[in-house]
């Protein structure tokens, strides 16, 4: 495959949440405004670059025994430096966020794309690999956010954007709302996977 088609993928036709079902904890838990998803996202979309480099170019020297554990002390290093600069930088997106930053050591996407990816090719494809399911998963995150938070609270990005009298469907910024927009969406992008399918 080439690089682009590595990239490629993870935008949409294995886009993590969506396509994949993976990583569904912070992407139900932290998307009840735009802002947070999008933090997430890139914080995630860091950890998953950067470990899919180290753990390529580690993989002749990785025994296979403990290449797991190898896996997560690399991830690991990675959330530690998303932590400690979303601490010093982003503070109040880092409190919304709470236990879900240091979460993202036993992400299933991290891990997987480590495992399935990264310890198996070059670093040039590993690194377009991360990059790609990085972004379709921050897009995915952002996406769910902003229709939450536009339904459920009349804002985007913090900013109003529905006329004065709108009354805001306030269970789109509670746990049900984050079950019922991840549906809708699914039920969304299979019916266009479905018209695509047919031509």
């Amino acid at each position: 495959m080439s690089v682009a088609k590595e990239f490629t993928k993870g935008l949409w036709n294995e886009i993590p949440p969506f396509r994949l079902v993976l990583g569904l904890c912070p992407v139900l838990a932290v998307t009840t405004a735009a802002k947070n998803g999008l933090g997430m996202g890139l914080a995630t979309t860091f950890v998953l670059v950067f470990a899919n480099l180290i753990i390529s170019l580690l993989r002749n020297i990785i025994p296979r025994k403990v290449r797991i554990a190898a896996f997560i002390v690399v991830i690991a290093s990675f959330v530690v430096i998303v932590e400690l600069v979303m601490q010093a930088y982003f503070y109040p997106l880092f409190k919304v966020l709470g236990i879900f930053i240091p979460l993202i050591v036993v992400n299933c996407i991290i891990l997987g794309r480590a495992e399935a990816f990264a310890s198996k090719n070059r670093v040039v494809p590993s690194i377009a690999d991360g990059l790609g399911m990085g972004i379709g998963f921050t897009l995915s995150l952002t996406f769910l956010g902003a229709v939450r938070e536009i339904i459920g609270s009349g804002t985007l990005f913090g900013h109003p954007v529905m006329w004065e009298s709108f009354q805001p469907f306030s269970v789109m910024v509670q746990a049900p709302g984050a079950f019922i927009c991840l549906g809708l969406i699914l039920a969304l992008m299979n019916w266009i996977s479905v018209k695509q399918k047919k031509r």
